[in-house]
């Protein structure tokens, strides 16, 4: 008894079974997707040998959420949430099921593949906004922090063990890894028809232009929301060593196959470790410059790698970049939704998940470009050099943001 006690007073958002029913959903889905990840890449590479396929494999997810995203943030304020999520999962358990059915009858072509890929990607852009903006109605809002810290720190643990799952599990081959994806998307739909949601006041809103950018415009009003979404994005954009990482495990620190899989680990780990502290030790004074200061150790980490000739530095640096990404992470989840009206949540939950896509995917661009241009070392240095100077620029540009001593009271 002492014991669920003591659970409950340290992790107080798991006192509130709807919330839990979600979390255990949701990690039980990024499991999956790990799994289908590492499967969906040996598999397409064994059959043409062809690194440009595994670029595709990216875009091919890519392309429907940037161009869906938007329009399944207007869904997300629409209709309900928890029953947007569980059609998202359900879908991808049928796109484990084509995998699977495509894998047992001799696949020989990836196009089916990149086929059902376009479909994850959908599903993937309709849960999105529609799970960020799901969690503050799972939660008082004195829970809320402490429920964006658990959910942030399982999605890192399931991060780290659903590729390694899937690599286990694809030693008897590639069919029984979708086998174990579909099972465990099927358990992630079944949790979520037992959530239960307060009912809803829903603005009776037409479908149109002017609505699918309430999102835009709100988060251009907002200088603080603005602030946060716009230095994540930036901040990423330039600091985009992971991409890179091949290279030094390559080259530069001569570490073999075995030795970039530890590295890409690490920044799980420490975004991992970071964000179980945050669910027992929650933020809740000088949040602004909180959140400006883990932009800061990324930036630093991200230098700190550049110059790195040595394994156990190189390993140290990529998790204390995990961690300060953990710390902007998290405070920008809890602002965005607590400062954001309920009616609106999934719009400027779907403006945030763009930014999120477009930082990601361009800073590896950005990294890739660069690195050709000036070499490795530079562009990873010069690259967490900006990383910096964007902190101290935003800091003045956003003053409210660096001013801000605790998070709003929920909108």
């Amino acid at each position: 008894m002492t014991t669920s006690s003591s659970r409950a007073d340290r992790f107080p958002a798991l006192r509130h079974a709807n919330f839990t029913l979600y979390l255990v959903a949701r990690v039980l889905a990024t499991l999956a997707v790990q799994m289908q990840s590492v499967a969906i890449g040996w598999q397409v590479y064994a059959i043409t040998g062809n690194p440009l396929d595994l670029g595709f494999i990216g875009l091919a997810q890519f392309l429907p959420f940037v161009v869906l995203v938007l329009p399944a943030g207007q869904v997300a304020d629409r209709f309900d949430r928890r029953t947007i999520v569980a059609v998202c999962y359900a879908t991808e358990v049928v796109c484990a099921i084509l995998l699977l059915g495509f894998t047992l009858s001799g696949l020989t072509e990836v196009w089916p593949v990149f086929a059902v890929l376009v479909l994850f990607g959908a599903a993937r852009a309709f849960a999105m906004p529609a799970s960020q903006a799901l969690t503050p109605n799972l939660v008082p809002r004195e829970a809320f922090s402490n429920a964006v810290a658990l959910n942030s720190s399982v999605f890192h643990v399931a991060t780290i063990i659903g590729p390694s799952l899937g690599g286990l599990l694809y030693i008897a081959g590639p069919d029984t890894v979708y086998g174990a994806v579909a099972l465990l998307l099927t358990a992630s739909v079944l949790l979520m028809t037992r959530v239960r949601l307060p009912a809803a006041i829903r603005r009776n809103e037409p479908a149109s232009l002017e609505t699918l950018l309430e999102g835009i415009r709100f988060v251009r009003s907002k200088p603080i929301v603005l602030g946060a979404i716009s230095l994540d994005l930036f901040a990423v954009l330039f600091g985009g060593a992971v991409a890179l990482l091949p290279v030094y495990a390559s080259d530069i620190l001569n570490i073999g196959p075995d030795g970039l899989g530890i590295l890409r680990t690490a920044p799980a780990v420490g975004a991992g470790i970071t964000a179980a502290t945050l669910a027992v030790f929650p933020i809740s004074r000088h949040v602004g410059l909180w959140m400006f200061g883990g932009v800061a150790i990324f930036g630093t980490a991200t230098v700190g790698f550049g110059l790195s000739s040595t394994f156990a530095v190189s390993l140290c640096c990529l998790a204390a970049l995990g961690a300060g990404d953990m710390i902007s992470v998290y405070i920008r989840q809890v602002l965005i939704q607590l400062e954001t009206p309920d009616e609106i949540r999934g719009r400027v939950s779907a403006v945030n998940a763009v930014f999120i896509g477009a930082s990601n995917e361009l800073g590896e661009f950005e990294s890739g470009i660069t690195a050709a241009w000036w070499g490795v070392v530079p562009a990873v240095v010069v690259g967490g050099s900006a990383t910096l100077a964007v902190t101290g620029l935003w800091m003045r540009v956003f003053p409210s943001l660096r001013t801000m001593d605790r998070f709003p009271i929920a909108a």
